[in-house]
């Protein structure tokens, strides 16, 4: 049980930091990047990409099962 919830809580930061270096660099747009351009940008970026993970940890800690 507490690995579940360990497990969920480190989902929950991970995803609170990638979307948190997405919303920053939206400030690139004022710059006059392009929505394309900003996509490309934020793909090549490690930190974004732990939004995805952040999201998949949490749905992982929901669905493993119980240990009896």
């Amino acid at each position: 049980m507490i690995y579940r919830i360990l497990f969920a809580i480190i989902g929950f930061i991970f995803s609170i930091i990638g979307i948190t270096y997405i919303i920053l660099y939206i400030n690139l747009l004022t710059f006059g990047y392009t929505i394309k351009d900003y996509l490309e940008f934020i793909l090549t970026k490690i930190e974004c990409y732990l939004l995805p993970i952040g999201i998949i940890m949490e749905c992982l800690s929901i669905k493993i099962k119980k240990e009896n």
